[in-house]
């Protein structure tokens, strides 16, 4: 019998199926939230025309391909930051998970403390904290440096929630069985544990690399060449402010639909069940 036939996915943990009255009312409201969708979009690119921003002068750049060349070192300089800071904020996150399940409670104290404030702080704060406090300590770093390290301690407070929550997901008698096997403490989390707790939380993780590319934008505050700072040059280069951020917007989005999709595909792969919340 196939397995993921038996076993419940998230979705169905948390959404019951509809009925026929349910089905019936969500075709009515979809039907009428796409109307008025569309209604919205022709109003908007009415006002567009109305406005002057469908001219020429704001869209022809965009068939040179000095153009589309630029937004893409843009977009490498994107996928750069945030593929350092997601590697910098799982690192830390698991440290900072070990360090919330240890029995030792001064540890675990400082470790909620440092969880908490890493989720409590916006990310741009930190981001001025690396760009304004950090060289007045003497401390030299570069553009991309001042981008990936606010970005990592950001997020490494989510990921290490989300790391204690695969771990208290895994049967408490795996460990018990472990243990009275004669394995340690250690052995038993690195060895039993942990692969399990992974395997249950890698889709999550890969959803939250879109929070990290989503908090990469912010580095044009301090000049690094990602593709929200190339588009603000191009916006300054053809004073096309609409039509620049619009074609961003949708590179980012298909972007963050890609990471979406992705952690769908492995979480179907992989036959990732229900997470029992009572137990996280």
């Amino acid at each position: 019998m196939n397995r993921a036939a038996v076993r419940p996915s998230v979705k169905d943990a948390l959404f019951e199926k509809p009925g026929p009255k349910a089905l019936k009312r969500i075709r009515v409201v979809t039907a009428l939230s796409l109307i008025a969708l569309i209604l919205l979009i022709i109003l908007v690119i009415r006002q567009f025309y109305i406005t002057g921003q469908l001219d020429e002068r704001y869209w022809s750049f965009f068939l040179k391909f000095t153009t589309w060349r630029f937004l893409f070192i843009g977009l490498l300089g994107t996928v750069e930051a945030a593929s350092i800071g997601g590697v910098l904020a799982l690192f830390a996150g698991f440290l900072l998970m070990l360090a919330r399940i240890s029995r030792f409670k001064p540890l675990n104290i400082i470790s909620a403390a440092l969880i908490e404030f890493t989720r409590g702080v916006p990310t741009l704060l930190f981001i001025y904290f690396f760009f304004l406090v950090v060289p007045q300590m003497g401390i030299k770093m570069t553009a991309l440096w001042k981008v990936v390290f606010p970005v990592s301690i950001s997020a490494c407070g989510i990921v290490a929630e989300v790391l204690r929550s695969g771990v208290n997901a895994v049967p408490k008698g795996q460990r018990e069985a472990a243990i009275s096997l004669g394995m340690s403490e250690g052995s038993t989390f690195i060895r039993i544990i942990l692969p399990q707790a992974v395997r249950f939380v890698i889709p999550a993780l890969i959803s939250e690399l879109v929070i990290v590319v989503k908090d990469t934008t912010f580095a044009y505050v301090v000049s690094f060449p990602d593709l929200m700072q190339n588009a603000k040059v191009l916006i300054s280069n053809y004073d096309a402010l609409l039509s620049v951020y619009l074609v961003v917007a949708v590179i980012y989005i298909i972007i963050n639909y890609l990471l979406h999709r992705l952690s769908l595909y492995i979480a179907g792969r992989m036959d990732v069940g229900t997470v029992n919340v009572a137990e996280v």
